[in-house]
């Protein structure tokens, strides 16, 4: 009976011992697959990168900077702009970019702010800090095609001091000249839904930012630009197209409202300045006949698609970024707005002079 017990507790040793080495076994190729598959993913990630470094254009971006960041580099970048050295807020975001890989979280800020307090304090320049980093090239590229038409000089029609009435004059500032896609004083519920699936026509993600609100609301130019296209999309519904000046980007404003999609006054060829009402909140779309509402919910689509070479503008390699934190940051600066009762068309209230509007008027 002994020699039974014995025999039985052995085999169970025996057993157990054999299921250690099995789950040692699942757990390292787990980790090997795990580690295949970083690797794999790094290496797609820096062949991207490497793309720009050989001279050739950029083939993709990860946007990834949060709301915080862009804010805090945005305010340093202000404060400093009449100092004797003057910090850039691309070149802060793209040197915390390249040095943790595209990634920001809640240190981030802080990190900003340290850089630009030694920067500053002339201890060292942004050349200095980078000299050393392989990929910061990559990102100043990528960070300025989303944000170059975003900060700069520009004058506003401010209410005069003193005055209650319509009197206004015109101030010059440095400082955000772009805008939140929806006009002031118009809610809207948003969340992050870039990459979600889409079944309509075919198998596909959601390439935009969408944004829910009221029928009718005023759309915004969030920045300068020339309308590129205009009409029906069976996809997007009436919809406007807009290119920036230096062509990087262009602004996808979709879903727009039945019967009355936009300001009268757009048409294919027309320039825009950031803070205009382009059109108005609808749920137009998903139909090959137009003005069908076939969207459920009313919503804004806008899309920003960043093109380093014409080719990538309709091509299997269109560059679309997640605009959800870009969105948030944007929502401080947004255009007040009025309706005009007899042409039902929404307008501005106070004009800006953008200098890369009158630049690219003189030019053509």
């Amino acid at each position: 009976m002994k020699k039974i017990r014995w025999g039985i507790r052995i085999e169970l040793l025996l057993l157990a011992a054999a299921g250690c080495v099995y789950l040692v076994r699942e757990v390292r190729t787990e980790r090997q697959t795990d580690n295949l598959f970083i690797q794999q993913e790094n290496e797609e990630y820096q062949e991207s990168i490497e793309v720009s470094a050989d001279g050739n254009f950029i083939k993709w971006v990860d946007f990834n900077i949060t709301s915080e960041a862009m804010g805090k580099a945005y305010e340093l970048d202000v404060d400093s702009y009449e100092d004797d050295i003057h910090v850039d807020w691309i070149e802060l975001l793209s040197y915390v970019g390249a040095k943790h890989g595209g990634k920001f979280d809640k240190k981030s800020v802080s990190e900003i702010e340290e850089t630009a307090k030694k920067i500053r304090a002339g201890e060292t320049d942004i050349e200095e800090l980078t000299k050393d980093m392989e990929y910061y090239d990559y990102y100043k590229e990528a960070y300025s095609a989303v944000l170059d038409g975003m900060v700069g000089e520009f004058s506003l029609e401010t209410k005069a001091e003193g005055e209650t009435g319509e009197e206004k004059v015109w101030k010059n500032y440095y400082g955000l000249k772009a805008f939140s896609p929806i006009a002031k004083g118009f809610e809207y519920n948003h969340y992050d839904d870039f990459g979600s699936s889409r079944s309509y026509g075919y198998k596909r993600v959601h390439l935009g930012h969408d944004m829910m609100g009221q029928i009718g609301t005023p759309i915004i130019a969030i920045e300068s630009g020339y309308v590129e296209a205009l009409g029906w999309n069976q996809y997007g519904g009436w919809r406007i197209g807009i290119r920036s000046f230096d062509k990087k980007r262009y602004y996808y404003y979709a879903h727009l409202r039945q019967n009355f999609p936009y300001n009268k006054e757009l048409e294919v060829g027309s320039v825009v300045t950031a803070g205009d009402v382009i059109g108005y909140m609808g749920h137009t779309g998903y139909s090959t006949t137009e003005n069908v509402n076939n969207i459920e919910v009313v919503h804004l689509h806008w899309g920003l698609e960043l093109i380093f070479d014409e080719s990538q503008k309709e091509s299997n390699n269109e560059i679309w970024i997640d605009c959800y934190e870009l969105t948030k940051f944007l929502y401080r600066n947004r255009s007040e707005t009025v309706k005009n009762e007899e042409t039902k068309e929404w307008n501005r209230v106070y004009d800006m002079k953008d200098p890369v509007v009158e630049e690219y008027r003189v030019k053509k």
